[in-house]
């Protein structure tokens, strides 16, 4: 880390402000951790795209994905926690300390929650961020309900788009899967599963390349093509599916953290990283369930770890 950079030291940093960072610092403000929070560039995280919450507890209604980030952000901070509207652009855990930089501004702390999240992979359309939330989706299991008794499509070739499909067919009328290639690369269990549902219709060596809707409809149908005859063809559909995988939000680590194959961050004993003090929770940790709730538990659970860390490291002082 640059010695230049101004010094700021605090009990606790916590990266990142979805589900999994907001609980943390309710948890840590609460305990007198004093916690520090660096929003990033989407404050509040994936939520903020979302609409209608249904499954998140305590919220008969439902309630909107930005209103429960505010909600959660509001009751941190009435128990003390700070926001800093800034980006974590550097970190630095090689020297014993635990260092991040933000601008020319360096920041430590006593101990690090690293709640980044993960981000969709998209396919790269203009209009995929257009509809995002009104008929693009990247999480059945947020939205298969909405589309109970419709026309949905889905794109990808692996287990998760195998998952996505078959949860979604327990609520669509139909699900038409559109994969690049003339076979699946998904497990032989899955496949089998997916290929022996009647609601499934696999579209064979496709892929979209347009969504079309309108502003009042939403998604109205995709554009598809085959990769072997260049055909074009438009399908409609209510809803558009995107299950390519995620990239965890973990560049920063890289060097300072031990991650999987994939970058997501590896943790051990709850959700102690491999650096003593580094703590991780939500979807920087978690590729399989990636729901607001299991955030917001890991979030509690790294405060709790860093707490006892903090805690363990003064009895020994």
């Amino acid at each position: 880390m640059n010695k230049e950079h101004k010094s700021n030291h605090f009990t606790q940093i916590i990266v990142g402000s979805g589900a999994a960072g907001l609980t943390a610092a309710i948890y840590s403000a609460r305990s007198g951790l004093d916690p520090v929070v660096f929003e990033g560039s989407m404050p509040g995280g994936q939520l903020t795209t979302t609409t209608e919450v249904e499954n998140f507890p305590g919220f008969e209604k439902g309630i909107l994905g930005p209103e429960l980030m505010d909600e959660m952000k509001k009751q941190a901070l009435r128990f003390g926690a700070r926001f800093l509207q800034k980006e974590v652009e550097k970190a630095d855990f090689s020297t014993g300390s635990l260092a991040v930089a933000s601008g020319d501004e360096s920041y430590t702390a006593d101990s690090v929650i690293i709640a980044t999240g993960a981000r969709p992979r998209f396919l790269g359309m203009e209009n995929e961020q257009r509809f995002i939330g009104r008929g693009v989706s990247t999480c059945a299991t947020c939205d298969a309900f909405f589309y109970r008794g419709k026309k949905v499509v889905v794109i990808g070739g692996g287990d998760s788009a195998m998952e996505e499909s078959s949860y979604i067919s327990k609520f669509a009328s139909s699900v038409l899967l559109v994969h690049r290639r003339d076979q699946l690369r998904a497990s032989r269990i899955m496949q089998d599963r997916i290929l022996n549902n009647p609601k499934i219709t696999v579209a064979w060596s496709t892929v979209v390349v347009d969504i079309i809707g309108s502003e009042e409809k939403g998604v109205e149908a995709v554009k598809l093509k085959n990769v072997k005859t260049g055909e074009l063809t438009r399908e409609s559909t209510d809803g558009f599916f995107l299950a390519i995988g995620h990239i965890p939000n973990t560049e920063v680590f890289k060097g300072q953290l031990e991650m999987d194959e994939q970058g997501y961050l590896l943790v051990k004993q709850g959700t102690a990283t491999s650096v003593p003090g580094a703590f991780a929770a939500g979807d920087v940790v978690d590729h399989r369930y990636r729901q607001a709730i299991t955030a917001a538990g890991m979030g509690c659970m790294a405060s709790l770890d860093a707490e006892k860390h903090l805690a363990d490291a003064e009895s020994r002082k």
